[in-house]
């Protein structure tokens, strides 16, 4: 879907051939009527949209699209990427596209997909990538591996590191990542995994002054250099422990931040955000979280119900 539009980009699963998996519709669900078609020779695997670009991702190409009259402005070899691996930003100022650059190691290309151009590399870990996301902004990119244990956040214009955050000790799949909305840096990255666990990282108390300081003040934090410090530091680390049931994918969105601050001082006092989950077998959720100065983690299931039922009893 294109934003909250009537525009939705389909892409049939190959069960009758009305719907193949190489061919890829533009629909508008006002009128309900197909647009546009683009077929390809091999199977399309990921499909991105913002307001001017259109993004095809197949597992050796990425086609960029001029939305409006569907002309094609770029096409980028790739290395195999069977998942349709792919970060793309909505940002027009910061309008990004993040590939994988490599099988055998955790690194992403960037391309400025408004100019046409190779922006930058990132290596970013030692295995190869699982999941990652570029901010609504466009200014920042966040990366998981496939072992599934540190993610790490870059800053894209000019590739370095921001934050390593360690997600858990032992190996896990990280399904989806998702920033909040933000103008700046965001607050809040979101991550799913096999386990069944959402892992929140909170990235604007990990850079406000006052909670650095809370946080190196300690015996651990006097003796290790910072960069290992991030990384080690639980202190922005939550967990919704089985929020969903292990090893069904899932995806976790941020879908709004609100900062709580003292007028008068301006000191960050809470960190309040909604966020949707969606999982493979048909649940979708809805949380309320907040974290406090003291940087506890209260939250609340706001809805939960089971997609498919849902749909089969409205048709009924």
């Amino acid at each position: 879907m294109l934003f909250s539009s009537s525009l939705l980009a389909i892409v049939g699963a190959g069960d009758q051939p009305s719907l193949s998996p190489r061919r890829l519709c533009l629909f508008n669900t006002t009128t309900g009527a197909a647009l546009r078609e683009l077929n390809f020779l091999t199977s399309i695997l990921a499909v991105r949209m913002n307001r001017q670009r259109l993004i095809v991702i197949l597992q050796d190409k990425a086609y960029v699209y001029e939305i409006n009259s569907l002309t094609i402005l770029d096409t980028i070899d790739t290395v195999p990427n069977i998942k349709g691996l792919c970060a793309f930003s909505p940002c027009l100022d910061a309008c990004y596209l993040a590939l994988p650059a490599s099988t055998t190691k955790g690194s992403a290309l960037l391309y400025n997909v408004m100019d046409c151009h190779l922006h930058c590399e990132i290596e970013a870990h030692r295995s190869p990538l699982a999941a990652m996301v570029l901010s609504s902004n466009g200014m920042y990119i966040a990366t998981a591996s496939e072992q599934g244990t540190i993610i790490r956040v870059h800053l894209v214009s000019d590739a370095t590191k921001s934050y390593s955050f360690r997600r858990g000790t032992y190996p896990s799949t990280i399904f989806s990542l998702s920033f909040g909305p933000s103008k700046q840096l965001p607050d809040i990255l979101a991550a799913s995994s096999s386990s069944g666990s959402i892992h929140l990282f909170t990235l604007g108390f990990a850079s406000h002054p006052r909670c650095r300081s809370k946080r190196s003040s300690g015996f651990l934090g006097s003796i290790i250099p910072g960069a290992v410090n991030d990384v080690l530091d639980p202190a922005y680390h939550h967990v919704l422990h089985n929020a969903v049931s292990a090893g069904v994918k899932s995806h976790a969105i941020i879908r709004k931040v609100e900062n709580v601050t003292n007028s008068s001082s301006s000191e960050l006092l809470a960190c309040r955000a909604i966020m949707s989950v969606i999982t493979y077998n048909g649940y979708f959720q809805e949380y309320n979280l907040s974290i406090d100065a003291q940087n506890e983690l209260s939250w609340s299931l706001v809805r939960e119900f089971n997609l498919l039922t849902a749909t089969m009893d409205k048709a009924s």
